[in-house]
């Protein structure tokens, strides 16, 4: 699988008052947004990064979104999910291509 075949993600979790969860997609950020989500992502704690299949971004998307909603739901002292636990839920939309976490 080529690189343009792939796209590149992570979630994370804010380091500030809130400890709130987000993803990115790194390859589909806007230049003019690129700088900002960036820094936001690089301050939070790493949850889970890694490569999805373009050919599944849609629904791995869908799939990564419901993981941060469920993450949000939960207690602030609760919440969080291995790397194991997420590789197992997106496991059909993975790719090989970098590091995971």
């Amino acid at each position: 699988m080529g690189v343009s075949d792939k796209t590149m993600f992570e979630i994370y979790r804010e380091t500030d008052y809130n400890r709130a969860f987000h993803f990115v997609f790194y390859t589909d950020l806007e230049e003019h947004a690129r700088d900002d989500v960036i820094s936001k992502a690089a301050s939070g704690d790493t949850v889970f990064s890694g490569f999805i299949d373009d050919a599944k971004k849609e629904a791995a998307r869908e799939a990564i979104a419901a993981m941060v909603d469920e993450l949000n739901d939960m207690h602030e002292d609760d919440a969080g999910i291995s790397k194991d636990e997420v590789e197992r839920r997106l496991a059909e939309f993975l790719v090989a291509g970098g590091d995971k976490g």
